[in-house]
């Protein structure tokens, strides 16, 4: 097992200034982060999983009940960012077409001409996404995982940067279908906001009561400074012991008791690209096991399954993946040199 010492004698990670990245992504990290906090006030920890998402080119899915901010959360994020964004609100009638496209036949031209969906955006926003049928919502499973559309035997290519942000009620409310595993798995984290603390609702009447938030709301970071910042989490290093860690949590899902279905590789390789991005965020060049422990709830508990028997005992998925952590054996995590996390933590 290689630890951080031995990956550093052998050339190791630049530490975040040897980059030169570290000031640019903290600081523009830090204005979009600001800007959605101006609205959703109260829910630091809900802002910082929303960006480290963006961040790692992952999708995010946002469910709670209603009234608690989900679209507001997905539209100021968009808002905060100069790209293109559409939306898509999901209603059974929705057809699969709606979202990727159709070929039409032009009678002047005599040739069929594609019209894009709603899908072809840098940032979608599928409003309460398990309100269409199944076979409306397996229409962005090609985009969200080859950020791609295939209309005809014709492939086009999405923007990017690409991301879907998702919102959902629980499955328990009226007129929901529950997502198919091979959706919810092309998600790389489930975010819950939860109800605001009674100081926070009180600022937000004062200060939004009157208005929209989001009147006043413009972006503060283009494009292309998010492609740049997606290009320095990539950089991060993540030593072997620490990619071992990952393998073991998640591969502890698949033989759980309490769980019937476990997490997939996709889901070891989401959980390491969100470690990256969160390493970022705080100002390492390098992955901890507690970037993993600190997004493996978030990033697993979606994709799983529990058994009857758990759900009688009232075992949620997020309880079993507290379970994994506790058992697994954590690697060292000293940094590379003995060097300490640099920059301003986000």
């Amino acid at each position: 097992m290689t630890t951080y010492d031995e990956r550093a004698s052998q050339g190791g990670a630049p530490t975040r200034a040897e980059s030169g990245a570290g000031a640019d992504l903290t600081t523009t990290a830090e204005r979009i982060r600001g800007s959605v906090e101006s609205v959703i006030e109260g829910k630091p920890e809900v802002v910082r999983l929303a960006l480290t998402v963006l961040l790692a080119e992952g999708h995010l899915l946002i469910e709670d009940v209603p009234g608690v901010g989900k679209t507001m959360l997905a539209k100021t994020l968009a808002r905060s960012i100069d790209c293109s964004v559409r939306r898509i609100q999901f209603t059974p009638d929705l057809l699969p077409s709606d979202v990727t496209g159709v070929s039409i036949f032009d009678q002047q031209r005599r040739e069929f001409e594609f019209k894009p969906g709603a899908i072809f955006a840098q940032i979608v926003i599928g409003d309460e996404i398990n309100r269409a049928s199944p076979k409306t919502q397996s229409a962005l499973l090609e985009s969200m995982e080859e950020r791609q559309v295939t209309i005809d035997g014709q492939t086009y290519e999405l923007p990017s940067p690409f991301m879907v942000v998702a919102t959902q009620n629980p499955v328990e409310m009226e007129g929901t279908y529950p997502l198919p595993e091979a959706q919810r798995d092309r998600f790389m984290a489930r975010v819950s906001i939860g109800y605001p603390s009674a100081e926070a609702e009180f600022q937000m009447l004062d200060v939004h009561g009157a208005a929209s938030p989001l009147d006043g709301l413009r972006p503060v970071a283009h494009a292309h400074d998010v492609l740049r910042l997606i290009e320095s989490v990539r950089a991060v290093h993540v030593a072997d012991s620490v990619r071992r860690y990952a393998v073991d949590v998640v591969a502890a899902t698949r033989n759980h008791p309490d769980l019937r279905l476990g997490a997939s590789p996709r889901a070891t390789l989401h959980l390491l690209r969100a470690a990256r991005a969160s390493a970022a965020l705080a100002g390492r060049a390098y992955v901890l096991p507690d970037d993993l422990q600190a997004l493996a709830a978030p990033v697993l508990a979606h994709r799983l399954l529990p058994t009857a028997q758990a759900q009688l005992n009232r075992r949620t998925a997020e309880q079993v993946v507290h379970d994994i952590l506790q058992r697994t054996p954590v690697p060292s995590s000293a940094p590379p040199h003995g060097r300490q996390p640099g920059g301003r933590q986000l």
